[in-house]
């Protein structure tokens, strides 16, 4: 198997575990081809097939994969196993549903504790997990080795937030606020702008591309 792959293929690699765990037991059971996962996808059979066999070497011509093992084998590739911790930053309305989500923990992370420096949250407890102190976070982080964190803060707020996260040794940052961040070499940030991605949806449906 090829773990050299491209970052296309990496994008799409959730798409297929989702479309793959959303199945009924009874198909799990059974083999699938890339084909058929192409089509409910709406994508081309041959790219599909190149993405999975970069990451799994149990299909076969006019068989298909085993479709229980092609789901772990994603699985395991995207480190779904792996149970990582995370934290966020902001106990806002949309900190609070990070904290509140439990589909998480089906995709190997585990959200472990929220920061934020309003005094009347701090000390308190979301779905069961701790609110701390901001100035907290460096050293919880170094304790527990959490490399993964999430920016649900305002965008003034947001690069503070961003350098103590680094400092930390946070590694991968996941950004809502709308602000580009600056980060040192060796960490990773993905920006998840909701108004930009709405506007996008929206001008796809203007020029076509959604039926």
């Amino acid at each position: 198997m090829n773990k050299n792959i491209t970052s296309q293929t990496l994008s799409r690699l959730p798409l297929y575990f989702n479309y793959l765990t959303s199945l009924p037991d009874s198909r799990k059971s059974g083999h699938i081809s890339a084909t058929a996962i192409a089509e409910a996808l709406g994508l081309n059979d041959v790219q599909v097939r190149k993405d999975l066999a970069s990451i799994s070497s149990g299909g076969r011509p006019k068989v298909g994969y085993p479709t229980s093992e092609l789901i772990g084998d994603i699985g395991r590739f995207l480190g779904f196993a792996n149970h990582d911790g995370v934290i966020v930053v902001g106990m806002g309305n949309f900190g609070r549903a990070m904290l509140e989500n439990r589909s998480f923990a089906d995709y190997g992370f585990e959200v472990v504790c929220g920061f934020d420096c309003d005094e009347k949250l701090v000390g308190t407890e979301i779905n069961g997990k701790p609110i701390r102190d901001i100035t907290e976070l460096e050293d919880y982080c170094r304790q527990k080795n959490i490399r993964i964190g999430i920016i649900t803060v305002p965008e003034t707020a947001a690069q503070k937030v961003c350098d103590i996260m680094t400092t930390a040794g946070i590694r991968y940052i996941l950004n809502f606020a709308p602000v580009h961040l600056s980060v040192p070499a060796g960490v990773a940030v993905h920006n998840e702008n909701i108004s930009l991605t709405l506007a996008m949806l929206s001008r796809k449906t203007e020029i076509g591309e959604i039926k």
